[in-house]
């Protein structure tokens, strides 16, 4: 059933007017706006047992002490506001007087633009509620980016979306899905972006964090989102800033030799960059939603495949949007100008010389390409032999068109686009989608083609569609059903 969507002043209201609902409201920054909806519903008496603006950077320091970077508008701001409001509801408030009251504590923490309009505002909110009194607490905490052009407007929408976050976590908390959905209730997506999210507690301890990543791309509420190896969700502000970053695109389905030859070897190159510090840098394995949609609907349970593989290896993983590569570069600039390095086969390289994909730039490729190298960039290509035999192919012996030949020699000649000369020749003809078929017709032999643990991993956990019962039909001498053997 279709999910009717309220407007912000009843969804205050039906929360003033639950009788086990009451909790605190902590606003510091540009926030102050959320509460003033409970207030203006009506009946907030029984709601909101106290509402404060740490406004002051020494007030707000001196009820939750210092932060060691100087800084107010991060996550770890957030959850220590979040924990000292709902510590300080527990210690004040008796029990046997409220027997039945299930706690919350909402906070945010925002700077909205500023006057120069070159910084659009950003900021944290989250909450931390019960479902019943006896019960832990659970939180739901995200990060946003603002895009509106006055202060007062994004006030607005700070207000609305932080009521949509309470109503939300309390009537449509056992669909989490749908439950961020609803963050943008009332809201046009145009004017906030959400690009972290993070669910815990007993009420989602079944929650995949990182599907929820993926649902904020899928919903278009964001266009990037990154989760590290331990498969927790990441800032990309946090992670990127003012570092150096290579990445390497694939579909890893699953990660091969190939592209753990890949990373190793364009690392091993950019590293011995002038411009590339080793201890600022991050690698990122990038899939595109374009790839997970390469089947049509997007496979959440082979997003999670391809995701356990890569964060086994201990990889970074960046999901995006961006499926030309300038687009690519272009969100990277949002957080480094330091130099940074793209990794592809030649395949890839002939696909970024295209000049169909940059139909909708009215300066075509060469405005694609613009862009690319605006930003301090590097591109590594690795090589391509099909099959055994057939002549390698690199960057120096591609195919360009003749129109487009004087811009890749200038790439070339100026070692921005360069060669890894030092690649493994005796897995040239692995190919991932090889490996995936191999994978669930039960052919032994793609073990080969992965790196060390992986193939124990896929067995293991029955990874991308593995069934030992095939394998063993294999190596028994049986036929499979529909297949050639």
């Amino acid at each position: 059933m279709e999910r009717i969507t309220l407007s912000t002043g009843q969804k205050a209201l039906k929360i003033n007017l639950n009788e086990n609902l009451y909790g605190t409201f902590a606003e510091i920054g540009a926030g102050q706006e959320v509460v003033r909806h409970f207030f203006r519903a009506g009946g907030a008496s029984g709601t909101v047992a106290k509402a404060m603006s740490a406004y002051d950077k020494d007030f707000s320091d001196a009820i939750y002490g210092r932060e060691e970077d100087g800084r107010y508008v991060t996550e770890a701001r957030l959850r220590k506001m979040i924990t000292h409001e709902y510590n300080l509801i527990e210690e004040r408030l008796d029990r046997s007087r409220f027997p039945d009251k299930c706690y919350f504590a909402y906070a945010d923490t925002v700077a909205t633009i500023n006057f120069t309009k070159k910084f659009k505002g950003h900021g944290w909110m989250g909450l931390r509620f019960q479902l019943s009194p006896d019960q832990e607490p659970n939180d739901v905490i995200f990060h946003i980016r603002m895009k509106e052009e006055e202060a007062y407007l994004q006030q607005e929408t700070i207000g609305t979306m932080g009521v949509n976050l309470i109503y939300g976590c309390f009537y449509i908390r056992n669909r989490p899905e749908e439950l961020l959905r609803s963050l943008y209730d009332n809201i046009a997506k145009y004017k906030v972006e959400i690009d972290m999210i993070h669910f815990e507690g007993p009420e989602f301890k079944n929650v995949d964090n990182r599907l929820m990543s993926l649902q904020l791309i899928k919903n278009g509420m964001t266009d990037a989102v990154i989760f590290g190896p331990e498969g927790k969700n990441i800032l990309p502000a946090a992670l990127l800033y003012k570092k150096n970053i290579l990445t390497l695109r694939g579909s890893f389905r699953p990660a091969t030799k190939v592209n753990i030859d890949m990373i190793k070897k364009a690392y091993g190159y950019f590293v011995e960059e002038r411009k590339v510090d080793h201890d600022n840098l991050v690698v990122l394995f990038e899939i595109t939603l374009n790839n997970l949609r390469a089947e049509g609907e997007i496979d959440e349970q082979d997003f999670l495949d391809r995701a356990e593989i890569l964060c086994s290896l201990g990889q970074t993983v960046l999901i995006s949007n961006h499926q030309q590569y300038y687009k690519l570069v272009e969100y990277f600039t949002r957080y480094t100008d330091q130099r940074m390095g793209l990794i592809m086969g030649v395949t890839n390289l002939k696909e970024l010389f295209a000049e169909k994909y940059y139909r909708d730039l009215k300066g075509g490729i060469l405005e694609a390409f613009g862009i690319l190298y605006s930003s301090d960039l590097k591109l590594y290509v690795y090589p391509s032999q099909p099959e055994e035999g057939d002549e390698i192919e690199t960057s120096k012996s591609v195919k360009i068109h003749p129109r487009l030949r004087p811009l890749f020699d200038y790439l070339l000649n100026n070692r921005r686009m360069i060669d890894i000369e030092n690649y493994d020749p005796e897995i040239l003809q692995i190919f991932s989608r090889d490996v995936l078929s191999q994978i669930r017709s039960g052919d032994e032999d793609w073990d080969k083609a992965l790196p060390a643990y992986v193939d124990t991993i896929i067995r293991d956990k029955r990874l991308f569609g593995y069934d030992p019962e095939k394998s063993k039909t294999r190596k028994g001498g049986g036929k499979l059903e529909g297949s050639n053997a």
